[in-house]
């Protein structure tokens, strides 16, 4: 037999898996992801020059809607929106503080009515047993009130500085004054109720309507005890597996093998294309790569979603910088936070969300903690603190 004979049935052996592989790459990263992920928001197929113009304006429309609504069902008597929640009971389990501030734009969206409406709603499906005390702290040091935690009165105890403290607000930058309202606000809650736990949500972060058995799960677990504050919130832009945070690329590294472990498992028993790959180290490596690719092109955001079948199944990771929209405190927590803010003058690029990374990173035994999916939704597309766009968009 000629020598070369043997070199070009090997030559096809290895060539038939690798083409097979590069039209498997073609077709599932050139014309199936695209054509399935072009008009996902934080895919990065999405094509914004397209869709995210009216994507933002219907989110706009939407979030319209649902504050009118919102305002429609605060203005109802009392008996019908249940003023139930406006004592706020010693020593609960878990006290919410909401902060809030007039918004000099976009106040016809209500962020504040939208939230506490949510808040209503899934604090009536505890029963009689309450998930948390509430309390509305409405840092506004202007001189127009704050009307929409005017309305929540009859519902809630809604707390204020008095009016000597509001106007020494004014004389320090925006970002040390958000920092003094926040320090205010959770020392107030704490001096009022003395709560085990504390969460603080800013006015435009909706909860998702698991929020409190999730947070209620997480408190049972023993990182809690040992933790400075767990974060509840992170925006979705910022939760892709292409990120600084090393604990995403192993879970990145993690999904792509059980990825390639299941397929190249079931390929002997269900193929119908007639695919040529065996469970080798070579073909192991290519799927590990092709499902970690799949899963970094369609939306890290998306995958998470699933955890949201069980409270159990939401992960716990180490806190990152960003926002501060949703934050829980366990135990007296929400004291030395106080401290540790109290010790630092914010400013542009040292806001407080920077200064309590850190003090976690820094600070001797204080942990910092993130979840994941997300526990509230932000829907502030109008900012209370900051300049504003003249339409906001979603990216």
């Amino acid at each position: 037999m000629p020598r070369w004979k043997p070199l070009v049935r090997q030559c096809l052996r290895w060539s038939k898996p690798v083409s097979q592989a590069f039209a498997l790459s073609i077709i599932t990263f050139c014309v199936a992801l695209p054509l399935c992920c072009h008009r996902i928001l934080y895919s990065y197929y999405f094509i914004k020059s397209m869709y995210l113009e009216s994507m933002s304006e219907e989110a706009l429309r939407t979030s319209l809607d649902q504050g009118q609504e919102a305002l429609h069902f605060w203005q109802k008597p009392t008996s019908e929106a249940s003023s139930r929640f406006r004592d706020a009971a010693q020593h609960p389990e878990l006290l919410v503080t909401v902060i809030t501030a007039r918004r000099a734009e976009g106040k016809d969206f209500h962020y504040l009515l939208q939230v506490m409406r949510q808040l209503h709603g899934i604090l009536g499906d505890c029963g009689e047993q309450r998930c948390a005390e509430v309390l509305v702290c409405d840092v506004e040091s202007g001189p127009v009130e704050n009307k929409d935690a005017k309305l929540l009165e009859p519902h809630f105890r809604v707390i204020r500085r008095p009016p000597q403290e509001q106007q020494r607000s004014w004389e320090v930058n925006m970002f040390e004054k958000e920092k003094r309202d926040y320090v205010f606000c959770l020392r107030k809650g704490w001096e009022l109720v003395k709560p085990r736990n504390t969460v603080v949500l800013e006015d435009d972060a909706l909860p998702q309507h698991d929020f409190f058995t999730v947070v209620k799960d997480l408190l049972s677990r023993r990182f809690a005890l040992q933790t400075l504050y767990i974060k509840l919130y992170h925006p979705e832009r910022l939760q892709r597996y292409w990120n600084p945070e090393p604990y995403r690329i192993l879970e990145w590294v993690g999904l792509g093998l059980v990825g390639a472990t299941v397929l190249l498992l079931i390929l002997p028993f269900c193929n119908p294309c007639s695919l040529s790959f065996t469970f080798s180290c070579g073909h192991v490596i290519f799927f590990t790569i092709y499902f970690m690719a799949a899963a970094e092109l369609v939306g890290r955001h998306y995958l998470l979603e699933a955890r949201r079948l069980s409270p159990q199944l939401y992960a716990v990771s180490p806190a990152t910088e960003c926002c501060t929209p949703a934050m829980l405190f366990p135990g007296n927590a929400s004291l030395r936070v106080a401290e540790y803010l109290d010790g630092s003058f914010c400013v542009k690029g040292n806001a407080k969300d920077m200064v309590l990374y850190k003090v976690a990173r820094t600070v001797p035994g204080e942990r910092s903690h993130s979840v994941e999916p997300n526990l509230v939704t932000h829907i502030g597309a109008y900012s209370s603190v900051r300049t504003n766009p003249a339409r906001p968009k979603l990216l």
